[in-house]
C-alpha cells in the first residue's frame, strides 16, 4: 500500500485517486495491494513503450498488447485477473467522470471465455433478490436459499455437504467433527467434493444426489453466509446418518439428508409467493435452484470481470487451471470473492 498522506490527485496521479477510493469503499488492504501491483506494472509498461504514454490515454490496443505481454510469463488464470483488475480500474473511473471511456471493454470482450450457458432468464435486479431472502423466516429454508445464492453450487451439490464440509472460523453451535484435511488453515469455507454419486455410498451414507463437478472447490464463505449457517446450526436437529449432512430435514423427514426434491419444493414454494413460479412455466419464467446458479454466475461475473475466479467456483474448470486456483486460494480466489460479493441481507 502507498504510503503517501496527501490525496492522490485524480488528474495527476489516476491510479492512487482509484485507490483511495476504493479503500473508503470498504477493500482490504491486500485488495488494494494486488490492485496496487497491477495498476502500476501497467503504468510502467506503458511509460516503457515506444510512445511513452499516461495510463488515461491507454487505448484498447494498449490495453490488449499488455495482456498479451503477459502470457507465457504467468498462467493463463493470472493474465485473466490482471485484465479484470484493469477492467475495473477503468470502469469504475469512466463511471465518476475522472476518464471518457473503458479500452478494457473491447478488450474483455475479445478474452471472453464462455460459462456454461444457461436459457434466457426472468432477470431479477439485487435489490429485489435481497427482498426475497428477507421472505424467508425459516433459518433452513434461508440458510439454502442464501448458500446457493452464495456459491453458485447445484442444489444436489448443497444435499451432499457433509458438517465436515464446513469450516467456520467462529463455529458456534456444532457437532465436535473434524473438518476435512482439504479445508485445514482455511476458515470461512465450504469443501465442495466431486465424489458424492446417487446412489454411491459416501462418508459411510448412501447418496440421493450427484455431484456434478469436473474437480473438489474450495468456496469462501462471507460474513452473511457465516451468519445464516450458524443460526441453521443453533437449530440443525440431531440425525441418525454417520455422514451427520450439514442440511437435514425439519419436517416429514425429520432429521434426514436433504434430497434435491426437498430443495426444489422449498424454492418453489416461496418464489410463487413471490410471484416468480408458475405451472407450466419454463427455465425463462420461473425461479428455481438452478436459477440461483444462473444469479451467481451472472452478477459475480459482472462485478469482477474475472471469469477464471467465477468457474473454479463453480467447478467448471479442468484440473491444471484448478490446481492454479486451489494453490493461491487465499490471495486470489478469496480476495476476488470478498472483493465483490454482493449483500444480501
Amino acid at each position: 500500500m502507498s504510503t503517501d498522506t496527501a490525496t492522490p490527485d485524480a488528474e495527476s496521479d489516476p491510479v492512487g485517486y482509484f485507490l483511495d477510493d476504493i479503500t473508503y469503499h470498504g477493500k482490504s488492504d491486500r485488495t488494494r495491494a494486488s490492485y496496487e501491483r497491477v495498476l502500476r506494472d501497467f503504468e510502467s509498461y506503458l511509460a516503457d513503450g515506444h510512445q511513452a504514454i499516461p495510463i488515461r490515454e491507454a487505448s484498447h490496443r494498449d490495453c490488449m498488447a499488455y495482456v498479451h505481454s503477459l502470457r507465457g510469463n504467468v498462467e493463463e488464470s493470472t493474465v485473466a485477473t490482471y485484465a479484470s483488475y484493469l477492467h475495473r480500474f477503468f470502469a469504475y473511473m469512466t463511471q465518476v467522470g475522472v476518464f471518457e471511456s473503458n479500452p478494457m471493454t473491447l478488450v474483455m470482450e475479445e478474452m471472453d471465455e464462455s460459462i456454461n450457458t444457461d436459457p434466457t432468464r426472468r432477470e431479477i435486479d439485487l435489490q429485489s433478490m435481497r427482498a426475497f431472502v428477507d421472505s424467508i423466516p425459516h433459518p433452513l429454508e434461508q440458510a439454502i436459499v442464501v448458500t446457493l445464492l452464495k456459491t453458485g453450487m447445484r442444489a444436489g451439490e448443497l444435499c451432499n455437504l457433509d458438517i465436515r464440509d464446513l469450516n467456520l472460523e467462529t463455529p458456534g453451535p456444532r457437532p465436535e467433527i473434524p473438518v476435512r484435511a482439504g479445508l485445514d488453515g482455511r476458515p470461512d469455507s465450504l469443501f465442495v467434493a466431486a465424489e458424492p454419486t446417487h446412489g454411491e455410498t459416501s462418508n459411510e451414507e448412501e447418496r440421493t444426489a450427484s455431484n456434478k463437478r469436473k474437480r473438489e472447490t474450495t468456496v469462501p464463505i462471507d460474513a452473511e453466509l457465516g451468519s445464516v449457517l450458524r443460526r441453521w446450526l443453533a437449530i440443525r436437529p440431531d440425525t441418525q446418518s454417520p455422514a451427520e449432512p450439514l442440511f437435514v430435514s425439519t419436517s416429514d423427514s425429520w432429521g434426514e439428508r436433504l434430497t434435491p426434491n426437498m430443495v426444489h419444493h422449498i424454492v418453489e414454494s416461496h418464489a410463487r409467493e413471490f410471484g416468480w413460479y408458475t405451472d407450466g412455466g419454463g427455465a425463462e419464467e420461473n425461479v428455481t435452484p438452478h436459477y440461483f446458479r444462473h444469479f451467481f454466475t451472472t452478477h459475480l461475473r459482472d462485478r469482477t470481470g474475472d471469469r477464471g475466479v467465477v468457474k473454479y467456483l463453480r467447478g467448471d474448470v479442468a484440473q491444471d487451471v484448478i490446481d492454479t486456483y486451489t494453490h493461491e486460494w487465499g490471495t486470489r480466489v478469496r480476495d476476488v470473492y470478498e472483493a465483490e460479493i454482493y449483500s444480501l441481507l
